[in-house]
């Protein structure tokens, strides 16, 4: 990983995982000069220069005439802090914004990039415990433990079943805060983590869903611009949005300012004692629309049958696609794909068929797509290595992991965005970070450009009366109007 390479230096931490704390994708601040996040930045420096300025004035007005001694060398110290901090900033203050974010300094990108807190939702499948459905998350086996501990005395996970859904939080150091368990949809468990001791409870109640429709521009990211209209959960909101175009933009990459979006979603609230009633906060999006530099986008939710749906196109596509743009969530990108990168240990220029990631020590990694494994250990400047082989003559690589999944072995199958490995500085590296490489038959290919066979699942034939119906009605209440920022009920 190049310390000095910042080409695509973006400022944002992940969205979960055990071992780290980062934002998701959506709350990637934007690679463009004077961004608002970049003039937030000048701010926040010109600020703290003018604070230290106004210290200093005070500190030599108020010393008395001929005094020496302590006052001395302490305002001529506020001054040269204030001197070199006007230095530092003024050539940016003179051009208005930074060329880009790389160009901040590491202190204030750290302030920037606050860790928030992680979100994991998940379904049981066929034959499957609580621990190892958490286990595909990355979700560590203490805390699974810790939850059917916790939650034994109100319900015994011996009799969950497949269908049953979950919603879990965990801090940025990856401790559990709260816990959700959907039994059906009348029937909810809750454990909730207060001060140092745990509460946990049952709730027997109808879910009453209300439609909202939430619109706005992008400025900074589109987490912030979520919040600036819903004020509350933005943040499961916004990955849910960004999930849903996963596989036909790069919201790391692709988002710019002036980007639009409208999501139609359900909130949801959990009928109470005495005419009460308990936010459970947004639910499920029903349909979805983004429009920006990587044109413009629409999805619809629609089930095929009772309790199994999925996102389509307007024309019946599925939008889910085979191969993912990135295998985590990262900080950002260090190096990219190059026939000439000058390496930072063996300090020379060589070729770089890859992408670079930094995340956090411990950030879950996952494979891009469905496959096998056909190769997990130790390859010599690689360090810990996972290849996957997928349809179609790629290959995929995630190199310099800390450790493998738990059961990881070749030949296994893996399905897309499972956890595979935990991100680490194994083999010749420079900070913790995953080497990331496709190849094509047997041909490096940047992993950027890859757009693999195109999903055939479309909406069956049998359906498209049904679906054509939901499509229409759930387009025409997004609007067609010109997007100015918006938070109401349907």
């Amino acid at each position: 990983m190049d310390r000095g390479f910042a080409d695509a230096l973006t400022v944002a931490p992940a969205a979960w995982g055990a071992g780290g704390g980062h934002l998701s994708v959506a709350d990637r601040p934007l690679e463009r000069t004077g961004s608002a996040v970049q003039h937030r930045a000048i701010r926040m420096i010109a600020s703290v220069a003018c604070g230290s300025a106004l210290v200093a004035a005070y500190l030599l007005g108020a010393a008395p005439a001929g005094a020496t001694g302590a006052a001395a060398p302490l305002s001529g110290g506020v001054l040269a802090a204030t001197a070199s901090t006007l230095a530092a900033i003024s050539p940016a203050l003179r051009e208005g914004a930074p060329s880009s974010v790389a160009s901040m300094p590491p202190a204030l990108l750290a302030a920037l990039s606050a860790p928030r807190d992680i979100v994991v939702e998940g379904k049981l499948e066929k034959g499957e415990t609580l621990g190892k459905s958490l286990a595909k998350h990355g979700v560590a086996a203490a805390t699974a433990t810790l939850i059917q501990r916790q939650m034994k005395p109100k319900f015994d996970f011996r009799r969950a079943r497949a269908g049953q859904t979950y919603r879990l939080t965990l801090n940025p150091r990856g401790g559990l805060t709260s816990f959700q368990f959907s039994a059906s949809k009348s029937e909810h468990y809750w454990l909730e983590r207060i001060g140092k001791s745990w509460r946990a409870w049952r709730e027997e109640a109808d879910v009453r869903r209300e439609q909202r429709k939430v619109t706005g521009v992008v400025q900074t990211s589109l987490t912030d611009a979520i919040e600036d209209r819903v004020g509350e959960a933005n943040q499961r909101l916004a990955q849910d949005f960004a999930g849903i175009f996963a596989w036909d933009l790069d919201f790391s990459r692709g988002v710019q300012a002036g980007d639009q979006f409208r999501i139609l979603y359900e909130r949801t609230f959990a009928a109470q004692s005495k005419g009460r009633e308990r936010n459970l906060g947004p639910g499920r999006i029903l349909a979805a629309q983004y429009h920006g530099g990587g044109g413009e986008m629409a999805a619809i939710y629609f089930e095929t049958e009772p309790g199994h749906g999925g996102y389509y196109r307007p024309d019946g596509t599925s939008v889910q696609g085979r191969f993912l743009a990135a295998p985590l969530n990262f900080s950002r990108i260090t190096s990219s794909f190059s026939p000439a990168r000058f390496h930072p240990i063996l300090r020379r220029t060589r070729p770089h068929p890859g992408i670079d990631y930094a995340a956090p020590l411990g950030t879950p990694v996952w494979s891009v797509a469905n496959g096998v494994v056909s190769y997990a250990g130790w390859m010599r400047g690689y360090g810990r290595i996972v290849k996957v082989k997928h349809a179609s003559g790629y290959e995929s690589y995630y190199a310099h992991l800390s450790r493998f999944a738990n059961g990881l072995k070749v030949g296994q199958p893996v399905r897309q965005k499972q956890v595979i490995g935990f991100v680490g500085s194994s083999g010749l590296s420079t900070g913790p970070h995953v080497c990331f490489r496709v190849t094509k038959d047997g041909e490096y290919v940047d992993p950027l450009r890859v757009r693999m066979a195109a999903n055939i699942e479309r909406i069956p034939k049998s359906q498209w009366a049904a679906f054509k119906s939901v499509r229409d009605r759930r387009l025409a209440q997004l609007g067609p109007a010109p997007i100015v920022g918006t938070d109401e009920a349907m």
